[in-house]
């Protein structure tokens, strides 16, 4: 199977799921808006992309998506970025909102690990892609903070001395958006060693 035959859903109820679909695009993948469980239908592969993660948790139990979005994440590639992140880890550490993590990746998070809204930065990150050291513009808005990674979890990827590009499985989650650049190597690295390897 090569990337242009791929359909990867990217979930599309909240956040900045458009850039992830031109990413997509750009590496010849078929990009699939996912609201509905029937959507997750013929998908090689999902991004959960960054968002707001109350507002996430929220709307995948009123579009009756959780048990489907889990039972996906456990038999195909599933990717999550910032929000997404914080919807693939083990636990939310002080958990005031409630949001409901799938518990698909071995990680405990911190929300606004980094910072509100307004501390929003660009930074270079330097990450183990196939193999090789690719250094990344990483953009951190309200993003989560790893603070425990298990020990069969795989760090790509560190800033500030904590893990921001993680894997386990076929699961991998980023603190950053890497989607709002037209640099599609993270992308790419998920499509060729979890989805198409």
């Amino acid at each position: 199977m090569t990337k242009k035959q791929l359909q990867i859903g990217v979930l599309a109820l909240q956040g900045d799921f458009e850039r992830h679909e031109h990413q997509l695009s750009l590496v010849g993948a078929y990009p699939v808006q996912v609201r509905l469980p029937s959507d997750l239908d013929q998908l090689d592969g999902l991004i959960i992309p960054g968002g707001e993660s109350t507002t996430m948790n929220y709307l995948v139990d009123r579009y009756n998506l959780r048990s489907p979005l889990l039972a996906f994440g456990k038999a195909r590639p599933i990717w999550g970025t910032c929000a997404g992140m914080i919807m693939l880890a083990k636990n939310i550490e002080d958990n005031l909102s409630g949001v409901e993590p799938f518990g698909l990746i071995d990680i405990d998070i911190v929300r606004n690990g980094y910072g509100r809204q307004v501390f929003s930065f660009t930074d270079k990150v330097e990450a183990t892609l196939n193999g090789s050291l690719a250094v990344l513009d990483a953009t951190f808005i309200r993003a989560p903070r790893v603070t425990r990674a298990g020990s069969g979890v795989t760090v790509l990827a560190h800033y500030r001395n904590s893990p921001v590009l993680v894997a386990q499985g076929r699961v991998m989650a980023s603190s950053f958006h890497s989607e709002l650049e037209n640099d599609t190597r993270v992308l790419e690295y998920f499509l060729k060693q979890f989805v198409a390897p």
